[in-house]
C-alpha cells in the first residue's frame, strides 16, 4: 500500500520558520465572509484589536461581519495603524458601513470599479489587499470562492495564509 506524502520544500518551511521569528511589526490582512455570527464577530474584533495592540497594521476591506470587526478592533487599539481598501466608492457602500467607514484614517476608495459587480470589484480589492500584506488571516465558509482565491493568491505569492473555516 503506497501512499503519497506531500512533504513541504525547503523555501517553504525557510520561510514559515522567518516568518515566526520575525519579531517586528507585519502588514496582516484580515478578511471574510460577511456571514458571521455575531459571537465570531466578537473573536475577530478581539483578534484584530491584540493584533494592533502588539504593533502589527491592519489591512482589511469595509464590508459588514468579519471586516467590519476587524476594522472596530483596530480601530480601538489604534486607528493608525488600520488601512480599509474598499471595492468600490465610499458610496457605494452598504449605508450600515458608510458610517463606521467614515472615521478610518487610511481609507482607500476604488471609484473606477463602480461599473462592475461587487463580487468582481471584490475580487479585484482582495488581489490589492493580498499583494499589500505580509501575512493574511482569512475567515471562510467552504463554498466562499472569491475569499478561498484570495488565499491560492497570497500563497502563490509566498505570503503566510491562516485559514478559518465557519462551517
Amino acid at each position: 500500500m503506497s501512499q503519497s506524502i506531500n512533504i513541504p520544500k525547503v523555501d517553504e518551511l525557510a520561510q514559515e520558520l522567518a516568518s515566526i521569528q520575525q519579531t517586528g511589526s507585519k502588514r496582516i490582512a484580515l478578511l471574510g465572509s460577511r456571514h458571521v455570527p455575531i459571537t465570531h464577530q466578537q473573536m475577530i474584533e478581539m483578534m484584530s484589536y491584540a493584533l494592533v495592540l502588539t504593533g502589527n497594521r491592519i489591512i482589511t476591506s469595509g464590508a459588514t461581519g468579519t471586516n467590519s470587526a476587524a476594522i472596530r478592533g483596530a480601530m480601538r487599539a489604534d486607528p493608525s495603524l488600520l488601512t480599509v481598501i474598499l471595492p468600490q466608492s465610499l458610496d457605494r457602500q452598504p449605508r450600515e458601513s458608510q458610517e463606521q467607514l467614515q472615521q478610518v484614517m487610511h481609507l482607500v476608495e476604488s471609484p473606477e470599479n463602480d461599473n462592475l459587480t461587487l463580487g468582481e470589484a471584490s475580487a479585484l480589492c482582495n488581489q490589492e489587499i493580498v499583494s499589500r500584506c505580509q501575512q493574511l488571516i482569512c475567515f471562510a465558509f467552504h463554498d466562499s470562492q472569491t475569499l478561498l482565491k484570495s488565499c491560492r493568491d497570497a500563497e502563490d505569492q509566498r505570503k503566510v495564509v491562516t485559514l478559518f473555516y465557519f462551517d
